[in-house]
């Protein structure tokens, strides 16, 4: 039997053969042979095999059918240089005794090469190759189809989001950029570091000594990134009722219609849920703030001490009262409050993700950025107030429902973010101009920082540092950009020379261009109105970044070589400026911000319209927005009275779970006769001695001044006059920004559920629920005993060792003086 070839020597047999084949169709007519039939090459026989060798010779076939177009550029090379030596026909290669090469004429063929059906040509057969390539490749694609299929009807909202996505007018590399330019920084969100920074370690950590409490209890450590948060809060535990959730498409949809906008690339909307506790207790905020009663705020924090409306009212109280430290202790705490639901995809820092402003759960978040923004720029921590600004304007970009931009245009400049600025200003400009001169952009009726006063002045400035930093002493492109400025706002310039003491000379004074205005009674519209009340809030506020020397003689000199290319008449915004804040969405932004910061704008009020000043409105929900899609009504609080109903627990199970909280005997008969000592408390605990008792562990310094002012009140007269919070002072009057219950029409009539006017250990039916006093059982925890030992002490007044006996009434007498009072 002859050896079998290997697949190297019948690659170079079919090579031969086809070069042999290429010259005989070269010879003329007359030459060739007078076949009817075309000559073509016939594939060179194979040696009979049998056994394994012919199993190997059946897979060496299939593999060289998959090589051939991986050799085809090789071949094709190779067929190029044997053409070229065509006319000497080397001598084939000597193979194994019994193999043959084939001839080109039939006659010539052994008997063998004619019993043997000649097989395809090698262009049919690369013509049938892509033949089945075409089909594989269809096969796949019906099968992506298929798939595609069943993905849109198990998933029917993904067409619809691949529609909005290729609908979408902006860019992928506008939306990665300006979410990179969004993304907010972790770690320049802590004040402490801010401060450490400028007065040292050693400094701020003597001052938190000396301001820290006595009563302050050791806590779990708490992780926050948006807060610091301190041993005296509430455990983290107690955080509930707050998630996020992703906005549907047909939500998103609707937002889009109401507002006028085109859909963007790369953004996700989200909403915060409120649970039914936490909407329950939203309610009960509700009534009490329509009663005018601070007092209640306290009791709403024992049922849920994480309730950021809450927090939020109890801070705007104590910044009445100008106790600053406190009210922006409890803006940390309610930041930390929806923190908690942040959970999941949605992260705050990546600047792509938004918040829709229009829902009312929403709105407290918002208000909480902005009240820090506001505190920290009074303790001077500029970096951190710019970074917790930047995610107040992530969240919402496109309407800045709280003026987030009119804290960045200056505080870039404060907090050395002057290349942040540019980058900013350098997005927006393309599509400015476009819709400028073409009336087309995808940010149409979207608020641009390119169209603000203040930042058209700033921008000009962190040009001019830049310019300063690199050694440029021509200035051309911070002057250009000034006196784009200088012609687009000219109601600035005389304000900030004002503020800034730049001198100007009379002739630019008299421009008319130049004129202030007061009040809004001379101006055309509300977007006038808008026009100058920016330009008085921009001077008021970046004055001192104008006042160095090298700035001030630039500005001058600017003014004076661009003031007499001004029209003579009174100066009208820009058209962009112009058709964006005629609609109330953008135009209640600048009037919300100015509301939230009263104490410093208040000089601002005659440009605000007078039907958004005399309206009423919650401090807790500041101007809801005329996009509103929800708002605490009574369709809002649909569904929240069987929450609230909540059965008092009988003697029995209240003496069961005092003696889980205070296993000690002694303790706990001191305990109960405090409670007796004071019959106020009953009032101000409906759920008896054991809420007496938790609250008291959980917030002590709530405690404290509650028990200073019953001491104060006595005996006789626990309630204290309406309107004043726990430890205030006699005389002392705080301004609480409430509403008459008479004018709120929404909320629905239900009875209020006050606590009954009498003692907590009353005479009650005695009805056992095995199952209830278990669950009630397994969610109590025992007190430490130290800590029950220092409150009796501190309130009471009798020592441990006293623990065993009975009360007299005269030390009862004497228990019930105040003197001992902290």
């Amino acid at each position: 039997m002859p050896p079998r070839l290997n697949k190297r020597q019948l690659r170079e047999q079919e090579e031969l053969q086809a070069l042999k084949t290429d010259v005989v169709e070269g010879v003329p007519e007359g030459e060739q042979s007078e076949s009817s039939s075309p000559v073509s090459p016939v594939a060179p026989p194979k040696p009979a095999v049998g056994g394994f060798a012919a199993l190997m010779a059946d897979e060496e076939d299939e593999s060289e059918e998959e090589e051939a177009t991986q050799t085809k550029s090789l071949k094709s090379k190779k067929k190029k240089k044997k053409k070229k030596t065509a006319s000497a026909t080397p001598a084939p290669p000597s193979s194994a005794p019994g193999s043959h090469t084939p001839e080109p004429s039939h006659d010539a063929q052994t008997p063998q090469e004619a019993s043997t059906p000649s097989g395809p040509s090698k262009k049919e057969r690369k013509a049938l190759k892509k033949q089945k390539a075409k089909e594989r490749q269809k096969d796949e694609m019906d099968d992506v189809d298929k798939a595609l299929a069943e993905l849109s009807l198990k998933y029917p909202d993904l067409k619809q989001q691949l529609a909005t996505s290729a609908a979408s007018s902006s860019s992928p590399a506008a939306a990665r950029s300006l979410a990179a330019l969004l993304a907010v920084s972790l770690q320049h969100l802590d004040s402490e570091a801010e401060l450490r920074k400028f007065f040292g370690s050693k400094v701020i950590s003597a001052a938190k000594s000396g301001s820290s409490s006595g009563s302050a209890r050791q806590s779990v450590l708490q992780r926050s990134n948006l807060t610091r948060p301190q041993p005296t809060w509430w455990p983290a535990q107690l955080r509930e009722g707050l998630s996020v959730r992703l906005l549907t498409p047909e939500e998103v949809e609707g937002g889009l219609r109401r507002h006028g906008w085109q859909p963007l690339h790369g953004e996700k909307l989200w909403t915060v849920e409120y649970s039914k506790k936490y909407r329950a207790v939203t309610f009960e905020f509700m009534r009490t703030v329509m009663s005018g009663d601070p007092e209640g705020f306290y009791q709403l924090l024992r049922a849920l001490p994480y309730h950021a409306d809450t927090l939020l009212q109890l801070s705007e109280v104590y910044h009445h009262r100008e106790e600053h430290s406190t009210a922006a202790d409890y803006v940390d705490r309610a930041l930390f409050t929806y923190e908690r639901g942040f959970v999941g995809a949605f992260n705050f820092t990546s600047g792509a993700n938004r918040l829709d402003f229009d829902r009312v759960e929403n709105r407290p978040f918002f208000l909480a950025l902005h009240r820090q923004v506001t505190d920290l720029q009074r303790r001077g921590c500029v970096r951190t107030a710019f970074e917790f600004a930047r995610l107040m304007y992530a969240l919402e970009p496109w309407s800045d429902p709280h003026g987030a931009l009119l804290h960045l245009e200056y505080l870039a400049i404060k907090a050395g973010m002057t290349q942040w600025l540019l980058d900013l200003w350098d997005l927006f400009e393309p599509d400015v101009e476009k819709e400028s001169a073409e009336g087309k952009s995808p940010y149409v009726r979207r608020l641009v920082p390119n169209i603000l006063p203040g930042m058209a002045y700033s921008h000009a400035l962190a040009l001019f540092i830049h310019e300063e930093d690199s050694g440029d002493k021509s200035h051309e492109r911070s002057t250009e950009a000034l006196k784009v400025a200088i012609r687009n706002f000219p109601p600035v310039v005389p304000l900030l020379a004002d503020k800034a003491d730049i001198s100007l000379s009379g002739d630019i004074r008299s421009h008319p261009a130049f004129r202030i205005h007061p009040d809004a009674s001379m101006l055309l519209s509300d977007s006038h109105a808008i026009f100058h009340l920016l330009s008085h809030l921009y001077a008021q506020r970046a004055s001192s970044l104008w006042k160095p020397a090298a700035r001030a003689s630039w500005f001058a000199q600017t003014v004076s070589s661009v003031y007499h290319t001004l029209p003579t008449a009174s100066p009208a915004p820009p058209k962009l400026f112009f058709t964006r804040f005629e609609s109330p969405a953008l135009s209640w932004s600048i009037y919300r911000h100015v509301l939230v910061n009263e104490s410093t704008c208040r000089s601002l009020f005659p440009f605000v319209p007078r039907q958004i000043l005399d309206a009423r409105h919650l401090a807790c929900d500041p101007l809801p927005p005329s996009t509103r899609v929800s708002e605490y009504d009574s369709e809002f609080f649909r569904g929240v009275e069987d929450v609230l109903n909540v059965r008092p627990r009988s003697r029995r199970q209240e003496a069961r779970l005092l003696e889980r909280l205070v296993p000690d005997g002694a303790l706990r008969r001191q305990l109960q006769d405090l409670w007796d000592a004071h019959p106020g408390l009953a009032q101000r605990f409906p759920g008896g001695i054991v809420q007496f008792a938790q609250i008291a562990e959980q917030m002590p310094e709530v405690l404290e001044d509650m028990m200073v002012a019953l001491a104060g009140a006595g005996a006789d007269a626990p309630q204290q006059r309406e309107g004043n919070m726990p430890g205030g002072m006699p005389g002392a009057e705080v301004m609480v920004n409430f509403v008459d219950p008479d004018d709120v029409e929404d909320l629905p009539d239900q009875p209020a559920q006050n606590p009954p006017q009498q003692p907590a250990r009353q005479e009650e039916p005695e009805e056992e629920d095995d199952e209830e006093e278990e669950e009630e059982e397994q969610d109590v925890a025992p007190l430490p005993v130290r800590f029950v030992r220092s409150l009796v002490n501190r309130f009471w007044g009798g020592g441990s060792s006293n623990a065993a006996n009975e009360s007299s009434d005269d030390e009862q007498g004497q228990l019930r003086d105040t003197e001992g009072v902290d």
